[in-house]
C-alpha cells in the first residue's frame, strides 16, 4: 500500500495562497514528487519564514531542517534548503534560497532559534555564511580544518591526515600523501560477486561449484 501524500491540487492552492499573501517575499513556487519548494529571494528570508510561522492560515511552527546544496556550475553556486512543519495542520513545505561564496544569508535564529547549529553546520560543511549569527563557528569539523568538505570540488581524500605521534605525544596534521590504490581482482567475495566475469574464469574452483 503506498503512502499518503497531499494531491497536487491541495498543493498548488497553498503555494497560490502563499505567493498572494507574502508581499513579494516569495518569487515562485514549484510542486514535485508530492512537495512544494517555495523558491525566495535571500535577503528576505527571515520576514517570510515568520510570515510562514505566524499566519493563521499556515501556522508552520518547526523548522525541522536547514541545510546546503552546491551546484558549482552555477554563478551563485549554493542553495540553502529550509524545510518546515505545521503540526496543526499536519503539512510540511521546504523553501529555498540561492548565494553565493561571499554573500552572506541572513540567520533566522530570531524566526527559529534551533537554526543555531543548522546555520553553523551549512558554514562548516559548505562555507555559506549567515549574517547576525550569534555564534558562527566550525560545529563538525576539527579545530584548524581547512577548507568545507561538502563542496563539489573539495578532493575526496581531504588536504591534510591526522595521527597521534607517540614520540611528541599529541596530534599532529600532515599533509594528504598519495594513495596507493588497490588493484582489485574481483575474486575474493569481499570484492565482487561470485562467479566470473564475462570472458574470465577462476584459477581455482570455488566451494560448491562444479
Amino acid at each position: 500500500m503506498s503512502g499518503w501524500r497531499v494531491p497536487d491540487e491541495a498543493l498548488k492552492e497553498l503555494g497560490e495562497t502563499i505567493i498572494a499573501n507574502s508581499a513579494g517575499m516569495v518569487g515562485a513556487y514549484q510542486i514535485a514528487h508530492g512537495e512544494l519548494t517555495l523558491h525566495a529571494p535571500a535577503h528576505r528570508i527571515a520576514p517570510l519564514l515568520a510570515y510562514l510561522r505566524d499566519a493563521p492560515e499556515l501556522e508552520f511552527q518547526q523548522l525541522i531542517d536547514l541545510c546546503g546544496a552546491d551546484y558549482p556550475q552555477r554563478e551563485r553556486r549554493f542553495d540553502v534548503v529550509y524545510h518546515l512543519l505545521s503540526l496543526t495542520r499536519n503539512r510540511r513545505i521546504r523553501v529555498k534560497v540561492e548565494t553565493d561564496e561571499d554573500t552572506p544569508v541572513p540567520s533566522v535564529t530570531s524566526v527559529y532559534p534551533v537554526a543555531d547549529w543548522f546555520e553553523r553546520e551549512a558554514f562548516d560543511l559548505y562555507g555559506i555564511f549567515f549574517e547576525n549569527h550569534p555564534d558562527l563557528r566550525r560545529i563538525l569539523t576539527d579545530y584548524g580544518f581547512h577548507g568545507h568538505p561538502m563542496r563539489k570540488d573539495f578532493p575526496m581524500t581531504g588536504y591534510v591526515e591526522v595521527r597521534y605521534d607517540d614520540e611528541l605525544k599529541r596530534v599532529v596534521y600532515e599533509p594528504v600523501k598519495a594513495v596507493e590504490w588497490r588493484n582489485w581482482d574481483f575474486l575474493s567475495p569481499w570484492e565482487g560477486a561470485e562467479y566470473a566475469r564475462p570472458g574470465q574464469g577462476y584459477p581455482y574452483e570455488l566451494p560448491g561449484k562444479e
